[in-house]
């Protein structure tokens, strides 16, 4: 698959300003360096950029990626686009993430699934898939739920990363963009599960144990909600701990020692 078709047309061009000119009567004056003199090459550019990041120059580190980004490098693009889009050292702003994102997924689609870069290529999708759930206020990128649903299946079904699986998956749950779906949502949150993802297992677990579109298995539910709890963070994954307190106190005895023994199987199947 390509992503030209429904990714490209959103890149815009990149305007370079001329250079200095030459003062009149006098011996022409040292020019800056331009970027390739400066960096040597793009992965110097790279290695700088991420030097300068580490030592808490965001803003050296940005101008040293943006040479990289604008040579195709996969990570500093990549960089920048999380940098934009979090206000990490720059100011926030989330067109400039998208275009980065943009321009990664569209040159690096058909990258292998098992090469070094996979998973920023995948996350890139990730990222597109979330800016076109709800759009972007005052620019090009409108809310495009339906576009959401390709690049999270792309990046779940290609690359097979679990946020993307995890995001399909609350699409189908919830009827965005795409025909409601709770046994197809368990899937994609299985697959998610599997790989460790706690948000999938913790959502995965409320729909076993309640019954919601699948069949009941209270036991199961409970297993993927302990192991949900256990890996989150209590602070930001409160609703985690809450359907885990939930199912707990209903749980039979004999469910809680169910879970249990699948949770040790679980464990062992692991190691």
């Amino acid at each position: 698959m390509r992503t030209s078709s429904f990714i490209a047309a959103f890149i815009g061009a990149v305007v370079l300003a001329p250079g200095a000119a030459l003062a009149l009567d006098a011996a022409p004056r040292p020019q800056p360096l331009t970027p390739a003199t400066k960096y040597g090459s793009v992965r110097e550019a790279l290695r700088t950029g991420m030097r300068d990041y580490n030592a808490g120059d965001k803003l050296g580190a940005a101008q040293a990626l943006e040479y990289a980004a604008g040579q195709g490098h996969t990570l500093a693009l990549w960089k920048l686009g999380r940098m934009y889009a979090d206000g990490d050292g720059v100011q926030h702003d989330d067109l400039k993430a998208f275009e980065y994102f943009s321009k990664l997924a569209d040159q690096n689609a058909d990258e292998s699934p098992d090469s070094p870069n996979a998973s920023v290529i995948s996350s890139a999708f990730v990222a597109l898939g979330t800016y076109f759930l709800d759009g972007i206020k005052g620019s090009y990128v409108a809310a495009n739920p339906a576009r959401a649903v390709e690049m999270f299946n792309y990046a779940a079904s290609y690359f097979s990363d679990s946020n993307a699986q995890y995001n399909l998956a609350r699409l189908y749950l919830e009827g965005t963009g795409v025909e409601k779906d709770v046994r197809l949502a368990a899937r994609w949150l299985n697959l998610a599960a599997e790989k460790g993802h706690h948000p999938s297992q913790a959502v995965l677990g409320h729909l076993l144990i309640t019954g919601q579109g699948v069949p009941r298995q209270r036991a199961r539910g409970l297993m993927w909600l302990t192991l949900a709890r256990e890996s989150s963070d209590p602070a930001k994954d409160q609703w985690i701990g809450k359907l885990y307190d939930d199912a707990f106190e209903n749980a039979s005895e004999s469910d809680r020692k169910l879970a249990l023994a699948l949770l040790e199987q679980y464990m062992q199947s692991r190691h």
